[in-house]
């Protein structure tokens, strides 16, 4: 019998960017999957950074944590929550990380003393690092997604590697070409010159797209189809139309309803197994007919339009799948931070506010709007879900307003407090003194055992879990005594019992206070909320209930 031959999946872009790759390449894997086959993702990203650790998120939006501490791009987030697959760092690479490992071979002589040259090195390198996230996940289907456009010159080695694959073993990879169809107001109709011209540019690297995905903020024409399938001798079917929808999760649905899956199949010359999108389907109609809202205040600091979007993609989700679960559409509502540092009058706005999320970030600014936050919170009985900084900031405002150190702080926002509740972890103080910033947090999942009893174990349902981090501070232990003694509850620890994994006020106290040294977000699901966002959520609405009775 011959041996089943690995398939490969491209998703280039064209025209230009943020029009949804990765949610397509994310919706490719699920409607394969629901099919019955073994797929992985893979991310590659342009810039020359390792990672995209060192990033600003307001400049690259939400850095992803993988199971094994990989800081990657946002999008193997949406891998995640679409396939329920976890990522780890064979599925993420980026030419930086292409030029090291080449160069670092080259000092090592294992080119055999020949000279390294960007083509045919480079490129044979990104498909040896295909080939070993096909390996790692054991994938039937490998579908990988570029970052940037097509017509990009830092794209080209990338784009030669699939020329390479193609050539190779032509009936096992297929390129996808995500385009914009723009449709100007004046004229009311769409227009195909823009891709036209990126499927040109595909030409001039030798490459013929095998799909095109149409998006626009309509269905794409017959005719507009009929002009794109002409230009790169397509079938009609395999040119495919993606509007706008109500949300992403409708998106494998409408990718269904153009056959999309089968044509898949067929191209690659796989037989068809039996497919079950029922719930996924069902999920996606139920997302529409939501009508009651639950108002959700998200504190935090990296504010503009991209920034609240794409910095906090995993909040945002994770509070949609919980909020969808009950029945209720969150209504966000993005408040900045430094606001209540110069009028705490402005508090008060908080009291319209069903419950509050303090999310994770890095640095001074904002901290204490959101210290204020988190008091106000807590002495007005508004559920409150801190998220890594968020926990640090709840046990920096217990211990100024319960404890009565007025100065308490996190020596990351001011190194000389007389009261560092908060302090830099022991395998973290060398790497600071000495700039090694870079994948040197404390970086992926990590065992913690929780309180019998605890609002936590309640939430869960386990006395042991296993959740992602990405922080170099911690609670001091020289005041979790002194902390826990004037009533706030370390419910989850290490299981060394050294590190605070999560702070609490018990149910009695408060509808819901809690903090979490890790970042929960990064494993919610749409089809199965994360418990302790299922809990926020829970308290949420019993507030909102009572505030309109």
């Amino acid at each position: 019998m011959a041996k089943k031959s690995n398939k490969y999946i491209f998703i280039v872009g064209g025209v230009m960017s943020s029009v949804g790759k990765g949610i397509a390449a994310a919706s490719i894997g699920k409607i394969l999957q629901s099919r019955g086959y073994h797929v992985a993702n893979l991310k590659a990203d342009m810039y020359v950074n390792l990672d995209a650790g060192t990033i600003r998120p307001a400049e690259h939006g939400e850095v992803f944590v993988g199971e094994d501490g990989i800081e990657a791009d946002q999008d193997l987030g949406n891998y995640e929550r679409f396939t329920d697959q976890v990522s780890v760092r064979e599925d993420y690479i980026t030419t930086g990380q292409i030029y090291a490992e080449v160069i670092k071979r080259e000092r090592n002589l294992e080119y055999g003393g020949e000279d390294v040259e960007v083509y045919p090195d480079i490129p044979k390198e990104i498909i040896r690092r295909i080939e070993v996230c096909q390996k790692k996940n054991k994938s039937e289907i490998t579908i990988i997604e570029y970052g940037g456009t097509v017509g990009e010159g830092q794209l080209l080695t990338f784009l030669e590697a699939t020329r390479m694959m193609k050539a190779s073993n032509p009936s096992d990879v297929l390129l996808v070409l995500i385009s914009y169809l723009p449709t100007p107001s004046l004229l009311g109709e769409q227009k195909s010159k823009p891709t036209q011209r990126a499927i040109t540019d595909l030409h001039s690297v030798g490459l013929n797209p095998d799909f095109v995905i149409c998006r626009s903020d309509k269905p794409a024409t017959t005719d507009i189809k009929r002009t794109i399938s002409n230009v790169c001798s397509l079938p009609i079917e395999r040119i495919i139309s993606a509007p706008d929808v109500y949300s992403i999760y409708d998106v494998p649905v409408n990718f269904e309803k153009e056959n999309f899956g089968t044509t898949l199949l067929t191209t690659l010359g796989l037989p068809p197994r039996s497919k079950d999108l029922a719930d996924w389907t069902k999920l996606a109609e139920k997302i529409k007919k939501i009508k009651k809202n639950v108002h959700i205040g998200i504190v935090g600091k990296y504010f503009n339009f991209k920034s609240c979007k794409d910095t906090y993609i995993s909040v945002i989700e994770s509070i949609n799948h919980a909020a969808w679960a009950l029945g209720y559409k969150p209504d966000i509502v993005w408040l900045d931070s430094e606001i209540y540092e110069g009028d705490k009058r402005k508090l008060k706005e908080l009291d319209n506010l069903d419950g509050i999320v303090v999310p994770g970030g890095f640095g001074k600014r904002g901290t204490e709007g959101m210290i204020l936050t988190a008091d106000y919170a807590r002495r007005r009985k508004i559920p409150y879900f801190g998220l890594c900084l968020g926990m640090q900031i709840m046990t920096i405002s217990w211990a100024r307003n319960v404890l009565g150190h007025k100065n308490a702080n996190s020596v990351e926002l001011d190194a000389d407090t007389p009261y560092p509740v908060i302090a830099t972890m022991s395998d973290q103080v060398e790497k600071i003194k000495n700039k090694n910033y870079g994948a040197s947090m404390r970086l992926g999942a990590y065992p913690a055992h929780l309180q019998k009893g605890s609002v936590a174990e309640s939430a869960y349902g386990v006395s042991k879990i296993s959740e992602r981090h990405r922080h170099r501070y911690e609670v001091n232990p020289e005041y979790i005594s002194a902390l826990e003694k004037s009533g706030l509850v370390f419910s989850g620890r290490s299981p060394d019992g050294i590190l605070m994994e999560i702070a609490e006020l018990p149910k009695r106290e408060h509808p819901f206070y809690l903090g979490t040294q890790f970042h929960p977000e990064f494993k919610s699901r749409p089809l199965s909320p994360h418990p302790l966002f299922a809990a926020f959520l829970k308290a949420c609405v019993s507030r909102k209930r009572k505030v309109f009775l």
